[in-house]
Order: C-alpha cells, then structure tokens, then sequence
C-alpha cells in the first residue's frame, strides 16, 4: 500500500525550527502496528494519522514507542497539511481522538489555533532524592498532571534553558513526561519537556504540555493571553489562551518533506474510531 506522507515543523514559522512532525492521511485506519510501525520508522517525537468523517477528523498519535492520549505539535501539523495540501474549505477543522474527544483548529492569518482541554496541576507534593538526581538541582514546586506527567517549577527562565538532566534518572522516574518550567525573561512563561520513557528524550516543542501549563500560568501571573517559549535546542513559540474549561495554543506551521511511503498491510483494520 502506497501513502502520502507530509513532514511538518510545528510552532516555527522557519524549516529546522520548532517540533517536526510526521503526518499521514488515510481512508481507513491501519492495524495499529502499522501505524506504530511508520512512527518507529520515522524517528520523529509524534506521527499524526487522520481519517475524515462527515464532519470531523478522527485523528491518533503515535511516539516511536507507544500511542499517546493528546499531542498538539502533530495537530497543528496535520491542520497545515489539511489546510494546504488537502484544501479544506473553511477556517476551521474539527478533530476528535478517541483518547482526548473533541479538539479543534482554526486559521487566524499565518497562524493555527488549536482548541484543546485544560488540565489543572494536580497533587502538589514534596520533591525527593530521585527528581532532584534527575533533574540536577531542587526545584521550587512540584505537581502530579494529568497523562502521568510530572510538572517542576524553577526559579527562571535560564535555569530551565541550562537544564541538563540525566536522562536515564528521568527515565527511571514513575512518570512518562516531565515539565520544567519557569516565569519568563524573554516571554510569559518557558518550558522544556522531557519524556524517554515514551521514546522522546527531549520534545523540541510539545502543544499538549501546555493544557496543563496555561492554566497554571494564568493563576500564577493573573493573566489569561500569554506568550510562550519553550527553549530546548530547535525552540518554539506559543501564543496561549487561558478559556475556562479549555485552553487556546497558536503556532504557525511549514512543511519540510511531502512524500510517499509503501507498506505492507494485512486485512485486519484498527479496532479505534
């Protein structure tokens, strides 16, 4: 089977900027080790798979080791491809995952915004010997989250941008993600995201991050419009809306690869819809 393939940088508006990300249109699902398979065989932190429906796109993502509930670089990648390679009628496109419901994506100029869920900051606990090996230094607050996400605070912007964990010790941590963030110099707030466990050692940019980190930003800085950064190596910019049970996040998008791909698919369909 032969498909089309799009690479996609997310949260940049410039080619080896912001997150890549793999995305691939189909008719109908795939076996879901097929679909595992191509995101292995990609290497990229996320691999989008979409299928229009009537009036939405059924849309999953997929590490290079396991299918994840919620991924925002990879849903505005596959806006753009929709958008601009598919030709898409309107501003607007509507996505549901069958991990994360409905979500949504809208044109404002250059840029998309993408419609997701809030989560709030969960338990707020002590930090221990093993987050402080992990990370390298103690950090000032410590939250569960949503997704088996850990959430560090630190004391600013260039501790989060020096941060050089031992990623083996986050990687022995309980939690699939860990968040550092920081009131920013050059922005609101910044970021870096760390989750090996999944098979990312560091997400460049990374959307579903932000459902949890907008809504704990707003109450932190008493604002709802903010002005992200999160600064690992490739960077990315993030315009973020606090809206009650959701949160806004705008990025732009520009495609790096458009392709095909063969492979070899067997009659049993993915049971997901």
């Amino acid at each position: 089977m032969r498909l089309d393939i799009y690479q996609v940088d997310a949260f940049t508006k410039n080619v080896f900027g912001g997150n890549p990300a793999a995305v691939c249109p189909l008719d109908d699902w795939l076996p879901d080790q097929v679909m595992q398979g191509i995101a292995v065989e990609n290497n990229l932190s996320e691999t989008a798979f979409f299928v229009k429906e009537v009036d939405r796109y059924a849309i999953r993502w997929f590490s290079p080791t396991v299918e994840v509930n919620i991924c925002g670089h990879a849903t505005i990648a596959s806006a753009h491809v929709i958008f601009n390679e598919l030709g898409h009628p309107t501003d607007r496109i509507d996505f549901h995952s069958h991990r994360s419901g409905a979500l949504g994506a809208e044109k404002d100029g250059d840029r998309i915004i993408l419609d997701f869920p809030a989560y709030a900051a969960m338990t707020v606990r002590e930090s221990d010997a093993l987050i402080e090996q992990a990370l390298g230094r103690v950090p000032l607050e410590v939250y569960e989250t949503v997704n088996n996400g850990l959430m560090l605070r630190l004391e600013s912007e260039q501790e989060v941008r020096d941060l050089n964990p031992n990623l083996e010790a986050v990687a022995a941590l309980k939690y699939d993600r860990v968040y550092v963030t920081a009131r920013g110099e050059t922005c609101d707030f910044a970021s870096r995201m760390f989750a090996p466990k999944i098979g990312i050692p560091e997400d460049p940019v990374t959307g579903g991050m932000h459902c949890t980190l907008i809504p704990y930003w707003a109450e932190q800085l008493g604002k709802t419009v903010m002005f992200a950064r999160q600064v690992s190596r490739r960077g990315g910019e993030l315009y973020c809306e606090f809206a009650g049970q959701r949160v806004k996040i705008g990025g732009n998008a520009i495609t790096y690869l458009t392709g095909e791909i063969d492979v070899e698919v067997e009659e049993e369909k993915s049971a997901a819809a």
